[in-house]
């Protein structure tokens, strides 16, 4: 499986409507939504693929209330540190937004992964 496959596995433990950048916009609250944001490209001194990538990636949480949200990405912070499948670190708390055309209150959090390429 792949890195994806296996984040998506496990955000949908958390709950079941996880998208990979943007829901679909009949979607209801709460919902998660992912997004990659790069990483750095792990090398082997001969310059060969290393067997291991870095992502940084993006996870959203998307509710009816912040209180909701936060819960939620707290959830799946604890979740992803404690996955033996890639190896996680948050990159910094949770940064909370509200989207007022949805109308729905966000908790965003990033996370370094290693996971087997």
């Amino acid at each position: 499986m792949s890195m994806e496959s296996d984040l998506v596995t496990l955000l949908k433990t958390i709950c079941t409507r996880t998208f990979p950048d943007v829901a679909p916009a009949s979607t209801s609250l709460p919902y998660i939504t992912w997004q990659s944001l790069g990483g750095e490209p792990l090398r082997n001194l001969d310059n060969t693929a290393a067997d291991k990538r870095h992502t940084l990636m993006q996870i959203n949480v998307w509710s009816a209330t912040r209180a909701q949200s936060l819960t939620m990405v707290r959830q799946i912070e604890d979740a992803m540190c404690g996955s033996a499948l890639f190896i996680a670190k948050p990159q910094g708390e949770p940064l909370s937004t509200y989207e007022p055309d949805a109308p729905a209150y966000g908790s965003i959090q990033r996370f370094d992964i290693i996971a087997a390429r």
